[in-house]
């Protein structure tokens, strides 16, 4: 193999994951307050511990059933592993894309606002029509804009913890061993990492590559690293102002004016507008592939009108819930999906996903495809 597809087979599946995962409130920092920092620095530490092995775990599930069925879109999978129960997770999934999309929304214009002094409402607009054409690029722009974004990403948030941890080292270091840990940072790992999986869909367009079950399962464990790694620095960095950074609305913001750095701002709130982007992006793009996966089932072909009506129409209804502001958005949406995703997909594929893994195959199980 060429470094292309060891990187494609690999680690693409991660970097798409991760893409998606980072949303508003990962890439502000919001979310990492709002489930873990909230519980306490060590708490918050033990918690993201949590959610990276779920991650890990149910990825390497996910992705061989996936290849085995030739289940490329989350219709066909959850049909797979559901039976005729799988539109439950649509319902979940349309609702969490809808929150996202205003999560998206909210951040671009929170940014703009913040960082340069304009209208809230041109960078809720700006957002939403990279989103879109991002989306009407199809599968290899979509590919190609994550891989790319993820490594400056990577590299960006790097720069702030080594910045954060040069300047506020030591308080990084007394607030981690500030409180006893207690027990709740258990479900904030369980809970960050059941409904983030929801948006394990674009990922399943990137495994056409895989070949055996030793590639699914290696893409699968790496996948929980590669995607809460900038997640893990940014915690870190914010811990240095914990407990008053709880309560911002863009923690990024405060340790971006802490650092003093306008340069340093501009850049990180540009990363910040593309991963948003990314986000926005990478769930139409699933929800569209399962439209296309329909109606080739039926035999035909997905009129090309199909796929800018629909992203038209999501983030015509993401823009107008933005109204209600990041922060209620995500302590309130996310917590009322986080259940619903735990409970029709988290344990099914742990449990129900692992038995048909280990099961011997049976005559109507759907074949493995051809590569």
């Amino acid at each position: 193999m060429n470094m292309r597809t060891v990187f494609r087979r690999y680690l693409l599946p991660g970097f798409v994951f991760q893409s998606v995962v980072i949303a508003g409130g990962y890439g502000t920092g919001r979310e990492l307050v709002e489930f873990f920092l909230s519980e306490g620095p060590l708490a918050g530490l033990y918690g993201i511990a949590v959610t990276t092995v779920i991650w890990s775990a149910v990825s390497m599930v996910t992705f061989e059933l996936a290849r085995m069925w030739g289940a490329y879109d989350y219709r066909r999978f959850f049909q797979g592993l559901l039976g005729r129960g799988w539109w439950l997770f649509e319902v979940c999934y349309v609702g969490l894309l809808l929150i996202v999309l205003a999560v998206v929304a909210a951040a671009s214009g929170s940014i703009l606002e913040q960082t340069f002094g304009l209208s809230y409402w041109i960078g809720v607009g700006a957002v939403m029509l990279a989103v879109g054409a991002l989306v009407f690029g199809g599968n290899n722009a979509i590919e190609r804009f994550f891989t790319v974004w993820s490594f400056v990403l990577y590299a960006l948030y790097l720069a702030l913890f080594l910045w954060c941890f040069q300047r506020f080292g030591p308080l990084i270091s007394a607030n981690l061993t500030a409180e006893p840990a207690g027990t709740r940072w258990l479900w904030a790992g369980l809970s960050y990492a059941g409904y983030n999986l929801a948006v394990i869909p674009p990922v399943l367009a990137t495994l056409r590559l895989h070949e055996s079950r030793k590639q699914t399962f290696i893409a699968g464990a790496l996948t929980g690293p590669i995607a809460m790694i900038p997640g893990l620095l940014f915690f870190l960095a914010t811990v240095g102002q914990y407990p008053s950074i709880v309560e911002a609305t863009v923690p990024a913001d405060v340790l971006l004016r802490l650092l003093g750095s306008r340069v340093f701002q501009i850049a990180f709130q540009v990363v910040l507008f593309g991963t948003l982007v990314e986000t926005g992006a990478g769930l139409i793009h699933a929800f569209n592939e399962r439209l296309s996966g329909y109606r080739s089932d039926a035999g035909t072909e997905l009129p090309r009108w199909v796929r800018p009506a629909a992203a038209v129409a999501l983030l015509a209804l993401g823009t107008f819930i933005s109204r209600f502001g990041l922060i209620d958005l995500i302590a309130r949406g996310y917590g009322t999906l986080t259940i619903g995703f735990i409970v029709i997909y988290v344990v099914p594929v742990l449990t129900l996903g692992v038995w048909k893994l280990r099961r011997p195959a049976q005559p109507n199980d759907p074949p493995i495809p051809t590569q």
